[in-house]
């Protein structure tokens, strides 16, 4: 395509966007909301994943053994362990080493509890991992039914609820999404549809004089992208500097180690490229749908 052709079409697919008024109007402000929800749910999402993730890094299954086992029998359960599919590692932890981590872990007051050293009442212990976390409480069940075991613990309250949680953000957010994509689409192929109604007329006479489809469907393919492109801006904007700000004045406080949100560069910027993509998308999407249509040519 020669560059004054597509000069041609961009300067018609501006008009036809200034021609539309109201309805280029609706058109790019249901992107922008389309696209600030879209937006906020794509960062909750991410950071929500990131947190699952995080805890996930963290889950395993303690074997507490038999105080009474024999070092044969812990050998002969600790080949047990590791013969069960989709384990990752196996990691003994003696009892003397789990009193002195207890004790760490309560720093000043853990010296009330020296006194357990020399009758230590802990088990020795296997802290087993899985490859895919949601195949820890399979694999904690099974291990239960060893012998020389006392007991297994892996907070399965916890990361059930955990699980369930991030599933049900996942599915929600994917629904509205569409849902949201779908009525943009909806919008955008109507404004098209009524500047193809508008200039029938004018469409006919080019298609008369030797115009071919493809010259006639350009500047309305360049409205879509228009109306879909100007749509992201402000939800780019406003989403960047939004998350940008709730980072530095709460995200990195939140005092908690183990729930980190993700930091805003480059999470930000992959963010704004996304929406960018979905919002050029929607549009051209938009136009081919009301083009293809109700443009008889």
């Amino acid at each position: 395509m020669k560059v004054r052709t597509l000069g041609r079409h961009m300067k018609e697919g501006s008009k036809n966007i200034i021609r539309n008024g109201w309805m280029t109007f609706a058109s790019v402000s249901a992107v922008t909301v389309m696209l600030l929800v879209v937006g906020a749910f794509l960062l909750l999402i991410m950071n929500v994943n990131h947190f699952a993730d995080s805890l996930e890094d963290d889950v395993e299954v303690r074997v507490f053994i038999e105080r009474t086992a024999a070092e044969e029998e812990k050998e002969v359960l600790l080949d047990n362990i590791e013969d069960i599919t989709n384990i990752a590692s196996v990691t003994f932890i003696p009892k003397e080493e789990g009193l002195e981590q207890f004790i760490d872990s309560l720093g000043e007051q853990g010296d009330y509890f020296e006194g357990l050293r020399d009758e230590n009442p802990l088990n020795d212990v296997y802290v087993v991992r899985a490859q895919q976390p949601h195949e820890t409480e399979m694999i904690a069940e099974e291990i239960e039914q060893f012998d020389y075991v006392e007991g297994v613990e892996y907070g399965r309250d916890i990361f059930d609820q955990l699980f369930t949680a991030t599933d049900f953000i996942r599915i929600a957010g994917t629904v509205l999404i569409v849902g949201l994509l779908f009525t943009a689409i909806f919008l955008i192929a109507n404004t098209i549809k009524l500047t193809i109604i508008a200039r029938k007329r004018e469409i006919q006479i080019m298609k008369l004089v030797g115009a071919t489809n493809g010259f006639i469907r350009w500047p309305f393919f360049v409205e879509g992208l228009l109306l879909g492109t100007v749509g992201a801006i402000i939800p780019i904007s406003a989403l960047g500097y939004g998350y940008h700000y709730f980072y530095s004045t709460i995200g990195e406080q939140t005092g908690i180690d183990f729930f980190q949100f993700l930091p805003p560069n480059p999470l930000v910027v992959q963010m704004g490229i996304l929406l960018l993509v979905i919002g050029a998308v929607v549009g051209v999407w938009g136009s081919l749908m009301s083009v293809r249509k109700f443009l008889r040519v």
